[in-house]
């Protein structure tokens, strides 16, 4: 392209480019120079130029006069429309790209556009249910999602798959019963984020980057537990209605805050200490290396869930009353459940036991009391973090689900 300055005002040479080979891009360019009524002339080779010209101005709000023969090389005339200024008015910054430049209410109208973006006005509302930094965001988002995806593992490689190991028969059918328990509280915890995922306005999206990053964790999850029950050519092992139960209430509540609670805060709370005592007491190499990858995860869903909900708690002081009707509701819900699967129970007393001997067996039942102590404790830990007194923190730890998750 050529261009240079007539009275009349700039001549855009658009030289053999035809519409059909990103000459617009090149006019459009131009017409950005010159104010709204200003004109710019178009000449070039292109022996389909006109038609085009004038079908792309016509939608852009401009104007076309054909040129003089004596004008020539000159083709057309394109004058600047106003409506091509004023459709930007009214325009506005959805936010900055920046974390720290998040909005408090984003529009609904601002739907999929970057945070950062110039969106014009008008437009469709998408509904998100979620659209209040107060109710979606924390500072740790952008910390946090680094953290993720940094922290990525491939469970091909990651995992010892080959070790040569060989267990009893009833340990490694312990191990198979605690890994199928393990994969059907992951397909929950898959579930509820997944869930809460399509009600956050992107405009927070490194909370959204967080869900997705956390479903993906969860799938993964699913897939180790699954082959490491399979390892050894068993049968996956027994699901309890209980256990199911349980679970199902998760997948029932629609707040974003309280799903975050149940599942972060107290579920896969609870569960940072059975993969711990897992990684302790699983009897080889592979169950032990899953156990620690899967709680390196678990440990960052916890923080998240922890991070928003601290950040929720300051701005509302309501959310305490209805986090404890949530646990209420949901005990009230399981009262008349088993809890946990008894095989999963007893599975858990053989591995830190390690054999059959009657003092092993004891002190394996002894470990998994000792793990729910641990589990209570770290419950009431993180209650207290988010502001109950220590006697509401106790009393509500004391509540939640037998089944651990």
């Amino acid at each position: 392209m050529t261009a240079g300055e007539e009275p009349s005002g700039p001549v855009l040479d658009l030289a053999g480019t035809g519409f059909d080979e990103g000459a617009h891009l090149l006019l459009r360019r131009s017409l950005s120079q010159v104010a709204a009524g200003s004109r710019v002339s178009v000449a070039g080779m292109g022996p389909a130029l006109l038609a085009p010209l004038t079908a792309w101005c016509r939608r852009e709000g401009h104007t076309v006069t054909l040129a003089a023969p004596h004008e020539a090389p000159v083709r057309a005339h394109v004058h600047r429309g106003h409506s091509a200024v004023a459709r930007w008015e009214g325009a506005e910054r959805a936010g900055g790209p920046d974390a720290r430049e998040v909005a408090g209410q984003p529009p609904l109208h601002w739907g999929l556009a970057a945070r950062g973006a110039l969106v014009e006005a008008g437009g469709p509302e998408v509904p998100f249910a979620v659209a209040d930094r107060d109710v979606a965001w924390t500072d740790l988002a952008p910390r946090l999602y680094r953290q993720a995806a940094a922290a990525q593992w491939d469970p091909l490689t990651a995992v010892p798959w080959d070790t040569v190991f060989a267990l009893p028969d009833e340990v490694e059918a312990a191990v198979v019963q605690v890994m199928t328990y393990l994969v059907e509280n992951e397909q929950a915890a898959l579930i509820v984020p997944a869930r809460l995922l399509v009600q956050v306005h992107p405009h927070f999206r490194e909370v959204l980057q967080l869900l997705a990053v956390q479903a993906a964790d969860e799938a993964r999850h699913i897939e180790v537990f699954t082959r490491r029950a399979l390892l050894k050519g068993g049968s996956m092992g027994t699901s309890t209605v209980g256990g199911r139960a349980s679970l199902t209430t998760l997948l029932s509540e629609p707040d974003f805050s309280i799903a975050s609670f149940l599942l972060s805060v107290l579920g896969e709370g609870s569960f940072l200490n059975l993969l711990a005592f897992l990684e302790r007491h699983g009897p080889d190499p592979v169950t032990r290396r899953i156990s620690r990858l899967v709680r390196q995860d678990e440990a960052r869903h916890v923080a998240f869930g922890l991070g928003h909900l601290e950040h929720r708690a300051g701005v509302d002081p309501r959310l305490r009353g209805r986090l404890r009707a949530a646990v209420e509701r949901r005990h009230d819900a399981l009262a008349g459940s088993a809890g946990l699967n008894q095989d999963v129970f007893d599975a858990l007393v053989l591995l830190a036991a390690g054999s059959w001997d009657p003092a092993a067996v004891a002190r394996g039942w002894r470990a998994v009391q000792r793990l729910q102590a641990d589990m209570d404790e770290a419950r009431r830990h993180r209650l207290s973090r988010l502001g109950f007194p220590d006697d509401e923190a106790t009393a509500l730890s004391a509540l939640h689900t037998r089944n651990f998750m």
